[in-house]
C-alpha cells in the first residue's frame, strides 16, 4: 500500500458513502497486515467508518477494528465471539438459506451472499441469484450484504431487491476507467 491509496482512501470516505470498510489482504505477512490495519484505522477512526477485518478475529482483535468478515472456511463465529465480544462479525452465506439459518442461529451480525456478478477480486464459485435476498429478507432482520461484481451499472438492482449494503472492492480498486473517488460517485 503507498501513500496514493491511502489518499484515495480518505477521498472516498469523504463522499460519505461508505459505511464500513473490510481489510482483505490475503497474501500478507501478519505483521505488514498490522502496520496497514493500524494505519486504516486511523482513517476509518476520522471518518466514522466502522472497520472490519477480513477472516481473522486476531488479527481484528489486535487492531481493534469494530467487528470481523468470516468465510465458510474461516474460524467459527462461537470461537470468533469468545475473542471479539460484542464486536461486529458477519459471515458469508454464498447462494446458500441453510447456512443463512445457522449464521441466524448463531447471532450474526450480518450476512453476506455472492457473487451476484462476475467479480475482479476473487474467483466467482458460487452465484446467487438475486431472489435469495427476498428469501433471506423473510426470514431474518440481519442486514444482508450483497457481493460480487458490483458496480455502477447493477448495483441499483440489489438495493432494488433488499440488500441493506454492497460490498464494492474491483470496480472501485481495480477500476481502468475511474479513479477510486470517481468511481464511488458514479454510485447514487
Amino acid at each position: 500500500m503507498n501513500d496514493y491509496f491511502y489518499n484515495d482512501l480518505r477521498d472516498i470516505f469523504k463522499s460519505k458513502k461508505i459505511s464500513f470498510f473490510q481489510l482483505r489482504l490475503k497474501n500478507t505477512k501478519i505483521k505488514r497486515k498490522l502496520y496497514i490495519g493500524k494505519k486504516i484505522k486511523k482513517i476509518c477512526n476520522k471518518f466514522k467508518v466502522k472497520f472490519l477485518v477480513n477472516d481473522n478475529p486476531i488479527l481484528a482483535k489486535k487492531l481493534n477494528a469494530d467487528g470481523c468478515h468470516l468465510g465458510q472456511k474461516d474460524m467459527s463465529i462461537n470461537k470468533a465471539r469468545k475473542i471479539l465480544k460484542n464486536k461486529i462479525i458477519g459471515i458469508t452465506c454464498h447462494n446458500s438459506k441453510k447456512l443463512a439459518k445457522i449464521a441466524i442461529e448463531n447471532n450474526a451480525d450480518y450476512i453476506a451472499f455472492g457473487a451476484f456478478n462476475e467479480s475482479k477480486t476473487k474467483k466467482t464459485r458460487f452465484k446467487a441469484k438475486i431472489n435469495i435476498l427476498h428469501s433471506i429478507k423473510k426470514m431474518t432482520k440481519i442486514p444482508v450484504v450483497a457481493i460480487g461484481g458490483i458496480n455502477e451499472k447493477n448495483y441499483k438492482k440489489l438495493l432494488l431487491n433488499k440488500a441493506n449494503f454492497l460490498a464494492i472492492s474491483g470496480y472501485i480498486w481495480k477500476n481502468k476507467k475511474y479513479k477510486p473517488s470517481e468511481a464511488i460517485e458514479r454510485i447514487k
